[in-house]
């Protein structure tokens, strides 16, 4: 059996990488596919060599990839996939387009629908300041265009694995296609349960504008009694910087061992973002750490909330505001006593290691192979 892996764009290690990375691990013998290959460490795909589409060789490619966005829905559809049995591909932009034939089966691990193209689409073009002008309205045209294009290529999958319940529910949404769920792989054994903890509320992202970084420092800066620790590096560092009052201690990018034990320390671990999965906050629970999180997207699948489980495992806000925040870490606080269990915690990350992801998605590729084995029997293939 011939087996292919697509993946949308091979240029950093992140947490689509990451998924990435243990389906080569169950199939290493497959070819891999990417509209771009600019990887600088590539122990994470074995080393293979990946074979890429004409974006490739554009101008500039290198730095300004995305900005081939029109021009990726024709690239994908160029790469020859003709002669595989399995394709495998993992996709949060335009991977599962690939063309496929009767006889080939598609599974798509999705990420998520193209975010700026669907239900994101005016938070992305409001930050990107493309709301009027010329340049708007192109960028409407185009977004326009790919929503179509998306649409009409979902009906080439097989089979959508989605990694949350969340994200299968965008899917029905955009594609009107069932889903099923398996959580992507967490490093939980690199993560333990430390000592004591200390007296700090702890956060870790890369600082972008829908991590919302900004607001929990603003939530923070309105408690001065309280002290607050910001790991990580992005475009908004200076901007976040500047709104820090004394009791907020913005650390920039550190290694994973500072990471680790800021993580173990920590009274709390404080997420805002809506995640389609969000890694962080399992992290975190795997270190012993509760976490307060925003109560919408991931997060709700991954943390046992306060009031909604007999072993609570952080607490939820429901508004992206400072104030939800400041309110949701006083009632952290005040019911403090049924968060302090870091057993509990590190058992609820171990729901997403690397092992039971690898089982669920082996298992469910294994019978869908079974099915169309006998799809073909039946029809004299």
């Amino acid at each position: 059996m011939k087996v292919a892996i697509v993946h949308d764009w091979l240029v950093t290690f992140a947490g689509a990488e990451k998924v990435l990375e243990h389906i080569i691990e169950m199939y290493p013998d497959a070819d891999l596919f990417s509209l771009v290959d600019f990887l600088d460490n590539r122990d994470f795909i074995k080393n293979k060599t990946v074979k890429t589409s004409l974006i490739q060789k554009l101008p500039f490619a290198k730095s300004k990839y995305r900005s081939y966005l029109p021009l990726m829905p024709f690239a994908i559809e160029q790469l020859d996939l003709s002669s595989y049995d399995l394709i495998i591909s993992s996709s949060h932009a335009v991977a599962k387009g690939i063309i496929t034939g009767p006889n080939q089966l598609h599974i798509s691990y999705i990420h998520s629908p193209i975010r700026y193209a669907w239900d994101l689409q005016h938070q992305y073009l409001k930050e990107s300041g493309l709301t009027k002008g010329i340049k708007g309205l192109l960028a409407k045209i185009i977004l326009y265009n790919i929503r179509n294009w998306d649409y009409r290529t979902a009906n080439g999958v097989d089979y959508f694995v989605s990694n949350s319940n969340f994200i299968g529910e965008r899917v029905w949404k955009v594609y009107r296609r069932e889903t099923q769920t398996i959580y992507p792989p967490v490093d939980i054994k690199a993560f333990t349960i430390g000592g004591e903890k200390d007296d700090f509320y702890l956060t870790a992202s890369r600082m972008v504008p829908y991590k919302k970084i900004n607001l929990i420092v603003e939530a923070f800066s309105k408690m001065p009694e309280k002290k607050l620790i910001v790991i990580g590096d992005g475009p908004d560092f200076e901007k976040i910087k500047a709104k820090a009052a004394s009791n907020v201690q913005l650390l920039g990018y550190q290694n994973f061992e500072v990471l680790k034990n800021h993580m173990q320390r920590a009274k709390a671990f404080v997420f805002a973002a809506e995640e389609d999965f969000g890694i962080t906050p399992v992290e975190a629970q795997a270190c012993g750490t509760p976490v307060i999180a925003f109560g919408k997207g991931g997060a709700l699948e991954t943390v046992n909330g306060f009031g909604l489980s007999e072993n609570p495992t952080g607490l939820f806000f429901y508004e992206q505001s400072a104030d939800s925040i400041i309110n949701a870490v006083k009632e952290f606080e005040e019911q403090y006593i049924y968060f302090n269990n870091p057993d509990a915690c590190r058992e609820n990350a171990l729901r997403f290691s690397p092992e039971r992801f690898q089982t669920e998605l082996k298992t469910y590729i294994d019978k869908k192979l079974v099915e169309k084995a006998k799809q073909k029997l039946s029809m004299g293939v």
